[in-house]
């Protein structure tokens, strides 16, 4: 059996999913001899857990598309709700899950979280077994589909303790770049699978497309049968196995939570901090059918917040212990930041398959009178074919942002990334404005689609560049539940964009929104260079 001791530095326990006793990985002997090792096996666990989850999280963006295509009985507004619902439980679960890895664990709380997915899969996949499933169950099922987006807090916050201070650019990176690769899997996959009966006579039916759609390989016209409901189901095949590679092969390291008590207490304690999330999305779906948008997200945060700190028991102490965070100013400095890069990739993500679905999709008609009306676009651009894209460059550049950060330092990078995305959100707006107008958008959709791709680049350089700065300027006990409060304010944004681009679509200036951005993106420069650039910084360049 291996010594506990710290004068060896040896791991605690034989066995690969053994609670860690000693785990010291700023001791470069330690971090070479075993930590490296063990902290490897946990994020490539957790990497595709986490990819995972953001497919299911996100993937109402590519289903209410096929459900348009498909004569599903609601109107855009509703499927444009469809997703916002899923992006407001993602965002507000991340609060309770910000705390989980202190409170139950790292192994236990992966294992649970990934294991729950299956429910919102299975679920999905059954409702859109029949189009006259009722509207409510599929808000249900968007509501507990922010379970994955929830777990990128528990996640992120789990491998920060695994690393030490100069290779957390690397493992955040990794992690979150990788894992937003959930988005571009669920963006390919989803079409894919849609057009073959995977699962035989178990899935049901298909159904016939009423209108063109598309895949990665190209257009599908309208009468092709069609599997949407494969688009929930696909998740099991992976989840499953998934589910068990956490329970085995990950750790719950006792110098982060020194009490998660058994299994039982520990999934205890991750269903109660997550009943809490998913009670508080409920109002805050409520809230928005009475009180503006800008006034239900904070109220939403703030009821999450207070009934988190009445949650009795053991958990108590340590929730108000980590609430520690919300008296440093970084904590709030590097939230805004992380809304300007996390956010926009995240909100893109989840609002781009249906805005080129309806701002593509029709065009402008002049009648011989001079009236003009929109008609449907009969050459328009699938969204099911390109929406990819964007969120693929964004995913795929993050782990670089990450690395040239630990090489030239995060504030820095972060400020040229914002100065990007400024004037690329006004350009696309402008683009945006331009095509739903014409009478032929469809020679503006390649300056559009190219404008969002440098969106997504900039945004995903920005996520690893922003996650450097958190693991530095925080100490080892803090780092975790900023990581995951940032990433949960931040994740508002695949609520807020859909949101935001759906009501300006509906008003006719698509325009708008991205004007509204790119004022965010320019006040964002100014609190980066105040706090991070300027010559008497709180922190130099972290």
């Amino acid at each position: 059996m291996a010594k506990s001791s710290a004068d060896t530095g040896r791991i605690a326990r034989p066995g690969r999913n053994a609670d860690i006793e000693h785990w010291d990985v700023e001791n470069d002997d330690f971090w070479e001899r075993e930590g490296k090792k063990v902290a490897n096996r946990n994020l490539w666990i957790s990497i595709p857990s986490l990819l995972m989850g953001f497919a299911v999280w996100l993937m109402w963006g590519m289903i209410t598309t096929q459900m348009q295509n498909l004569g599903f009985p609601f109107t855009v507004s509703q499927l444009f709700t469809l997703t916002a619902i899923a992006g407001l439980s993602g965002a507000t679960l991340r609060i309770p899950a910000s705390f989980m890895i202190r409170i139950a664990g790292g192994r236990n709380t992966i294992f649970l979280t990934t294991a729950l997915l299956m429910l919102p899969a299975l679920g999905t996949g059954l409702a859109l077994m029949n189009p006259g499933t009722p509207f409510w169950v599929f808000q249900a099922l968007a509501l507990l589909s922010g379970i994955g987006g929830g777990n990128f807090a528990c996640s992120m916050s789990n491998i920060s303790t695994f690393y030490p201070k100069h290779q957390q650019g690397y493992a955040l990176g990794m992690n979150a770049g990788l894992g937003n690769f959930g988005v571009t899997t669920m963006q390919i996959l989803i079409p894919l699978v849609m057009t073959v009966g995977l699962f035989g006579a178990i899935a049901g039916d298909p159904m016939e497309l009423t209108r063109a759609s598309g895949t990665l390989i190209g257009r599908i016209e309208a009468g092709t049968d069609t599997w949407i409901q494969n688009a929930g189901l696909i998740w099991l095949v992976f989840l499953i196995p998934l589910a068990f590679a956490g329970w085995f092969g990950m750790n719950n390291l006792r110098t982060i939570t020194p009490n998660p008590g058994n299994p039982a207490q520990a999934f205890g304690k991750i269903l109660g901090l997550y009943g809490v999330g998913l009670i508080t999305s409920v109002v805050g779906v409520v809230a928005l059918g009475w009180l503006n948008m800008w006034l239900a997200l904070p109220l939403t945060i703030v009821l999450t917040l207070l009934l988190l700190r009445l949650i009795p028991g053991d958990i108590k102490p340590n929730i108000q212990k980590q609430f520690e965070i919300f008296r440093d100013k970084h904590t709030w400095s590097m939230t805004v930041l992380y809304i300007a890069t996390f956010g926009s990739f995240i909100g893109f993500s989840a609002a781009l398959p249906l805005s080129i679905t309806v701002i593509f999709g029709n065009m402008m008609e002049v009648a011989v009178d001079g009236s003009v009306t929109r008609v449907a676009n009969p050459d328009a651009p699938s969204a099911l074919t390109w929406a990819w894209m964007g969120p693929f460059v964004g995913a795929l550049i993050r782990p670089v942002g990450g690395w040239i950060s630990d090489k030239v330092g995060g504030a820095i990078v972060t400020q040229i990334i914002s100065v990007i995305m400024v004037a690329a959100s006004a350009a696309v707006g402008y683009v945006m404005m331009l095509a739903y107008n014409a009478t032929d958008p469809n020679q503006y959709f390649w300056m559009f689609l190219v404008l969002f791709i440098v969106l997504f680049a900039a945004s995903g350089i920005g996520n690893g560049s922003t996650f450097r700065s958190i693991g530095v300027i925080f100490d080892q006990q803090k780092k975790g539940p900023v990581l995951g409060w940032t990433s949960a304010v931040a994740a508002y944004g695949a609520f807020i964009a859909p949101r935001v681009m759906g009501e300006q679509i509906k008003a006719g200036t698509p325009e708008m929104a991205m004007y509204g951005f790119a004022v965010f993106y320019a006040l964002c420069l100014v609190v980066n260079w105040w706090f991070y650039l300027r010559g008497n910084a709180y922190v130099k360049n972290p």
